[in-house]
């Protein structure tokens, strides 16, 4: 069921590093994104697959992590993704695609969520590193979104908002990261 999907679909930060995930298993996640929508159907993105330890430590290096955890500095070795999937724009094909982009890396999450995956969409990391890191020349493609992945190695749950309002997410003293989400009727107009 999609609902199902959908609820284990969250942003994991933190994985079992020493569980690889297939290049088939990565490839099929993004053979699923040909099947989506694109805006003008120009079907401009395209997608750089990175599951060697090598390559993973080079993406690791240009990724910023959690923003609200203010006190963590990102996954420490051993819980770090063992796979990523870069979203590009093929600039010779379109621009400014950020719908293909969320289209594309929601299709890639809940495909990783059904083959018993899970990660985290990231946005903020260094392009000028990546693209230089990867061989990606910058005149040719936006580096848009890294979709980190890997087996999950924490606790993520739904709660509802705090007493103020706030979506921020948090950790407990446990290490659960809890994620505030607004409920249906707050979102109907």
């Amino acid at each position: 069921m999609l609902k199902d999907l959908l609820l284990n679909c969250r942003s994991y930060r933190r994985f079992h590093q020493e569980v690889s995930i297939p290049t088939e298993d990565l490839k099929d996640m993004v053979d699923n994104t040909r099947l989506t929508a694109s805006a003008s159907n120009a079907q401009a993105l395209k997608f750089k697959i990175v599951n060697t330890p090598a390559e993973c430590a080079k993406v690791f290096s240009t990724v910023k992590w959690a923003g609200a955890l203010t006190d963590w500095d990102g996954p420490a070795e051993g819980e770090r993704p063992s796979a990523y999937i870069i979203i590009a724009c093929d600039l010779s094909l379109g621009r400014n695609k950020q719908w293909d982009d969320g289209i594309a890396a929601q299709t890639i999450m809940l495909s990783a969520v059904e083959k018993g995956y899970g990660g985290c969409m990231i946005g903020s990391f260094n392009r000028s590193e990546l693209a230089q890191a990867m061989d990606l020349d910058p005149q040719s493609y936006s580096l848009d979104l890294v979709l980190a992945l890997g087996k999950p190695a924490e606790t993520v749950v739904l709660a509802p908002l705090n007493a103020d309002g706030s979506t921020t997410y948090y950790r407990d003293k446990n290490q659960v990261h809890y994620v505030p989400k607004r409920c249906l009727e707050d979102i109907l107009i």
